[in-house]
């Protein structure tokens, strides 16, 4: 069974085309003016370089910055939040966002948004990159940061039979978000980088239509052996090193999950996301989630509405990326952090200055 990734899942530069040469971008990038919608940026992990001076350039430019139920208040109701308002969202709730972001929103007196992963916030930082559940508690109780969802597990998946690739020594570098989930209790187990020889499927998110594809654990172990006992990370030196493993993956076997079986998991990331941070903030204001990488199948949208969900931030391909009223709730745009000193205002710049 082959299920190729869509064009709309897949980003890039060709994407990032794509939605120039469409008109996507708003206006004002390009020296126009905000209009009628509202620009809503997204931020990850971030340094205090790269944060300082967008937060700077909003409060001398007389910025106001809301929160989701203001939104919220536009998209469905038609309420605008008054000139000059944009919304600044900062996915995954990094540790960045505790250390970094909230003293400089203190500083200039502005809001945001925080896109938190429950699954992933422990209670300390021994074994996370993210706020600890403590930290998460102060910047929600301080009112800085508006917590939202992410998602339960912001859950990267096996989505085809196909071997594409293998864990290499150079698998260290890739991000942890994008390494795929293993477990299927619940918890969130992936693909480390000492996994060496591990057989690697396509990928796709889980907030995606694809079916997730469960390989065989044993044709994984015969890989991983066989790099350890051909010298582990110095295995990959030889030419011949892929040849070598391609024979344990062929006709490589699994089983895909069933079309129940998915709508009951993305209904339960979506439903158990919003309820361990309502109840870990000890709040009832969790009613609004980002979905992981803008990725947001059919399946997802209905289940969005099925949890009680009033926004949901994602990808619409060949749409606007902004926020204006009337605009589909659970599939709002947003843009990259990059683009907001092109906002009308003093030493403003322009789209193409800023993907330079």
């Amino acid at each position: 069974m082959t299920a190729r990734v869509p064009f709309a899942e897949r980003g890039g530069a060709a994407r990032g085309i794509l939605d120039l040469v469409t008109g996507c971008y708003p206006a004002f990038l390009f020296g126009g003016s905000i209009g009628d919608q509202l620009p809503v940026f997204h931020f990850h992990n971030v340094t205090r370089e790269w944060l300082e001076p967008r937060l700077l350039y909003l409060s001398a430019n007389g910025y106001r910055t809301v929160a989701t139920d203001e939104i919220a208040r536009l998209v469905i109701d038609g309420v605008r939040p008054g000139p000059r308002s944009v919304a600044l969202t900062f996915d995954d709730a990094w540790e960045s966002a505790w250390s970094v972001a909230f003293p400089l929103l203190k500083q200039y007196g502005l809001r945001a948004i925080l896109f938190a992963i429950p699954g992933r916030v422990g209670d300390d930082h021994e074994r996370s990159p993210f706020v600890t559940w403590p930290q998460l508690r102060e910047l929600h109780e301080s009112g800085v940061f508006d917590v939202q969802s992410h998602t339960r597990s912001h859950a990267m998946m096996f989505s085809d039979a196909e071997v594409v690739d293998f864990v290499t020594p150079a698998y260290v570098r890739e991000p942890l978000l994008n390494r795929p989930i293993t477990s299927t209790n619940g918890r969130i187990e992936t693909i480390g980088a000492d996994a060496l020889g591990t057989p690697l499927f396509q990928r796709r998110s889980r907030m995606s239509d694809g079916r997730r594809f469960f390989p065989d654990g044993e044709e994984a172990a015969r890989c991983r052996e066989h790099v350890r006992r051909n010298g582990g990370a110095d295995f990959f030196n030889r030419p011949s090193w892929r040849r070598e493993l391609e024979p344990f993956t062929a006709g490589a076997r699994g089983r895909f999950e069933s079309d129940d079986e998915r709508a009951d998991v993305i209904r339960k990331e979506l439903a158990d996301g919003r309820a361990l941070l309502n109840e870990k903030l000890r709040t009832t204001s969790v009613k609004h989630v980002a979905l992981p990488w803008g990725i947001s199948g059919a399946v997802t949208r209905a289940a969005i509405e099925a949890t009680g969900h009033e926004l949901a931030f994602a990808e619409r391909p060949w749409r606007r990326r902004a926020v204006r009223a009337g605009d589909h709730r659970f599939q709002l745009m947003r843009l990259s952090s990059r683009f907001l000193t092109c906002l009308p205002g003093r030493n403003r710049q322009w789209f193409f200055t800023t993907v330079r």
